[in-house]
């Protein structure tokens, strides 16, 4: 038997908290408040498919065939054009396309992290990014964060010989909170101040329900931000195309880096995505997916309302995005209850894995998106009955 030596980042890398529950979901009748999947329902089939024929009909040998790393031209020219609504005027060569917002973070480790660097996050902050990060082996110091984002006055005491903060201003992910515009202006204003480059991940920005978000980080502070966006949740993420924004100095090192790990994104995907958007298809399709999702969230809301209104639960109301955090009775732990929800056919995150440090064992992440009314009314259900059975077996003598 060959004994394998494994490099000693490998030993930093672990798996998915979050795929890992998904495997439980699989069991038939399982109500599933766990993944961050946007609803299939979504999806749109049909102006994938007549993109799908034209792109193969018109210049099928280019887009089966190898391509620029950068990404496909007009793609990258309909990013900046979009990303004026984010506040920022940047030109198509800033843009690289990436096999999903999830690559932009690993290169942005791969060239801003050595061993041993400091890193900034928020409290809590996405999963997926300490994945990407920690096998670089930094370390990763947490920003005290409220309802509005990470606090200012923190981020200033912690910014010195910081790398960088990593930042989810849009229904973030876990919480589902979105940064204020007055937020936003101090936490931008620190950056500049402490010389601190910003990486803004914004896959969820598109799905607001009621009014559009404020500007983005990285139009107050260009020079100094990375900008990650995602079709994934306004199109497919079975695609895997996302793209990052750089300013000019570094855009060339994270090039090289996407260049080792894959060459270049799907030439085919992002082909066919450019034809997609090319009409305005966008404008048209995500106000479907904004009002599907603010539905399923006032469900969830009016259900936790009437289901916890005799327990010590306490969540927030988020106004846009796909998730709300929920906090449980004081003595409870997420992870010990998961297992018992889950035999009442409802699963959910436990919110420790959010946290770099510190986690706190009573938070739990809501997926809304993927269900339908009737099972947020069930699952919620037995999610309180979850609660008030654990409640009673401690209380027994």
């Amino acid at each position: 038997m060959m004994n394998w030596t494994l490099a000693q980042r490998a030993d930093k890398m672990n798996p998915s908290v979050i795929r890992e529950i998904l495997k439980v979901t699989e069991k038939p009748g399982i109500i599933n408040f766990a993944g961050g999947l946007p609803s299939p329902k979504t999806f749109p089939i049909e102006a994938m498919l007549e993109s799908t024929q034209r792109v193969l009909t018109q210049d099928g040998r280019s887009a089966l065939q190898y391509a620029a790393s950068e990404g496909y031209g007009p793609l990258r020219e309909w990013v900046a054009a979009d990303l004026v609504k984010q506040g920022m005027h940047i030109s198509p060569d800033q843009v690289l396309i990436t096999t999903g917002s999830q690559q932009g973070l690993d290169l942005v480790a791969k060239i801003l992290i050595d061993a041993g660097s400091r890193i900034l996050v928020e409290t809590p902050t996405y999963l997926g990014a300490l994945q990407a990060f920690t096998p670089m082996e930094p370390t990763v110091v947490s920003v005290d964060s409220d309802d509005s984002g990470v606090l200012p006055d923190d981020l200033r005491a912690k910014a010195a010989g910081a790398r960088f903060v990593y930042l989810l201003p849009n229904f973030q992910n876990p919480t589902g909170r979105t940064m204020t515009e007055a937020r936003r202006a101090a936490v931008a204003a620190v950056a500049v101040e402490a010389g601190l480059p910003i990486i803004e991940d914004n896959p969820y920005g598109d799905l607001w329900f009621d009014a559009p978000t404020p500007a983005s980080l990285s139009s107050r502070h260009p020079e100094g931000s990375v900008y990650l966006g995602s079709f994934s949740k306004i199109l497919a993420p079975g695609l895997r195309l996302g793209y990052l924004v750089a300013p000019k100095s570094l855009y060339p090192k994270l090039l090289q880096a996407k260049q080792a790990a894959d060459l270049h994104t799907p030439s085919f995907n992002q082909r066919i995505v450019a034809d997609v958007l090319k009409d305005g298809f966008i404008d048209r399709h995500v106000p479907t997916i904004r009002a599907l999702y603010k539905s399923q969230c006032q469900a969830m809301l009016t259900a936790l309302t009437r289901e916890m209104a005799d327990l010590d639960f306490t969540w927030n109301t988020p106004t846009g995005g796909m998730f709300l955090w929920a906090r449980l009775p004081a003595g409870m732990d997420a992870v010990t209850l998961l297992p018992k929800a889950v035999e009442k056919n409802v699963a959910f995150v436990p919110g420790a894995a959010f946290y770099a440090d510190h986690a706190d064992p009573r938070t739990l992440r809501l997926s809304f998106v993927t269900a339908s009314v009737d099972q947020i009314n069930h699952g919620i259900a037995a999610l309180a009955q979850t609660i008030r059975e654990q409640q009673s077996l401690s209380q027994s003598p």
